[in-house]
């Protein structure tokens, strides 16, 4: 209910043009698809199940798909990240260390604090780079990266992108030709 409700205000799922940008900015962009709602249809023993307990027929639930992937990191974060603690524990008897460091006396130092947020930091970062994140392939990085290959991997690119435009129609013989001549080749 609350991933819903934050979903809907463009300050949680747009990036922030400016650094100046508030909660009350008036900021505009394309939205994730995963921040809009989708109907899924719900499985025929479930609708069955929800028919006897609230006496009406559901066959499909709108959701957003970020709820999905809140339950799924939530239930990471309760199930397995305060096993980073744990393991920190393991890594300090290991080595014979009280604790991590002394900034915070009696309580360990700050990397005692954090023992499962270092998990969750690289559960997050997977999952959204995994899931979530749209790809953002441009012209530019294209370039830079053939741009980064040896001279004759360049070519043998360019003549492998030439073969398939010609081959799906995309550029007629003609293009081709000029193409070969202009690059000097057969």
């Amino acid at each position: 209910m609350f991933t819903a409700l934050l979903s809907d205000w463009r300050f949680m799922v747009c990036p922030p043009p400016t650094l100046s940008m508030t909660a009350f900015s008036n900021v505009q962009c394309d939205v994730n698809p995963v921040f809009v709602p989708k109907d899924y249809a719900v499985p025929a023993a479930v609708t069955t199940l929800l028919s006897t307990l609230f006496g009406r027929h559901i066959a499909t639930v709108t959701i957003r798909p970020v709820q999905f992937h809140s339950l799924a990191i939530s239930a990471f974060a309760s199930l397995i990240a305060p096993f980073g603690g744990f393991f920190a524990s393991g890594v300090k008897r290991a080595f014979n260390i009280k604790d991590f460091g002394n900034s915070i006396p009696g309580h360990g130092g700050v990397t005692d604090r954090f023992d499962c947020q270092f998990i969750m930091a690289a559960f997050s970062h997977t999952y959204y780079v995994s899931f979530i994140k749209l790809s953002s392939v441009t012209i530019g990085g294209v370039f830079s990266s053939f741009l980064a290959l040896n001279p004759d991997m360049q070519v043998e690119l360019f003549q492998s992108i030439q073969e398939y435009l010609q081959n799906t129609g995309s550029i007629s013989d003609a293009v081709r030709s000029a193409a070969v001549a202009a690059a000097g080749g057969e």
